[in-house]
């Protein structure tokens, strides 16, 4: 994203949906983005289960929403967006650089992540980008590694997630996990999620079962 000067060929204005826990934070970026002809405010929401309510009933073309949220934060609902709305384009709002944040955030389908401090002109170059089908993140992000591929031996687990699954396996807690990895507890149970979604698994005993049938973990540190 730049500061040069903006322009977007469009007949219509970028529809989008603002959600956001904190009144002023929507009020300044409402007010922000309000200044721009060709960006249209649709509706506010102040969760993410609210954002996908909203979401059915206007149609956005973006939503531009916080990660921390009460009942339902921005990761859990990018997941939601993406297998209920997957037209709709979903970029992350955050005060927080937080590499594990724009890990998780790519694995639920988001199109963008920007910090809350970017400029009116990137926060709008952000918008276009994503509506002409593009991405954006904010330049500071460009220095984060987040390929973490599926590995060679066929397992469709990245490796932040083969090492959630581990721990897992070996009875930790979410919130061992998360103080082991430095991480949120609910960005362990996003993990945990997408785990058992890719895998195929819904209980814990199975997951237990794959990890030793893989070799991630023995069968006498494994959780009984």
């Amino acid at each position: 994203m730049t500061s040069d000067a903006i322009v977007f060929s469009s007949d219509r204005p970028i529809r989008i949906l603002l959600c956001d826990d904190h009144a002023l934070v929507m009020d300044g970026i409402r007010s922000r983005l309000e200044c721009y002809a060709h960006i249209a405010i649709v509706g506010e929401a102040s969760n993410g289960q609210q954002a996908l309510d909203l979401a059915g009933e206007l149609k956005p073309d973006i939503v531009l929403m916080d990660i921390s949220m009460p009942v339902m934060n921005g990761l859990e609902a990018a997941e939601k967006f993406r297998e209920t709305l997957p037209d709709i384009k979903v970029i992350m709002l955050s005060m927080h650089e937080n590499p594990e944040y724009l890990r998780t955030a790519k694995q639920a389908g988001v199109r963008g992540f920007i910090l809350k401090d970017v400029s009116s002109n990137d926060m709008v170059r952000a918008l276009e980008a994503i509506a002409s089908g593009g991405e954006a993140y904010s330049p500071s992000f460009d220095k984060i590694d987040t390929s973490e591929n599926s590995s060679d031996d066929g397992m469709p687990l990245t490796t932040r997630e083969r090492t959630v699954l581990r721990l897992l396996a070996r009875g930790a807690s979410n919130k061992h996990v998360a103080r082991e990895l430095d991480i949120s507890v609910r960005t362990v149970e996003t993990h945990r999620r997408n785990i058992k979604r890719k895998l195929g698994i819904d209980s814990s005993a199975g997951l237990v079962r794959y990890a030793i049938e893989k070799g991630l973990v023995t069968l006498d540190s494994a959780a009984g």
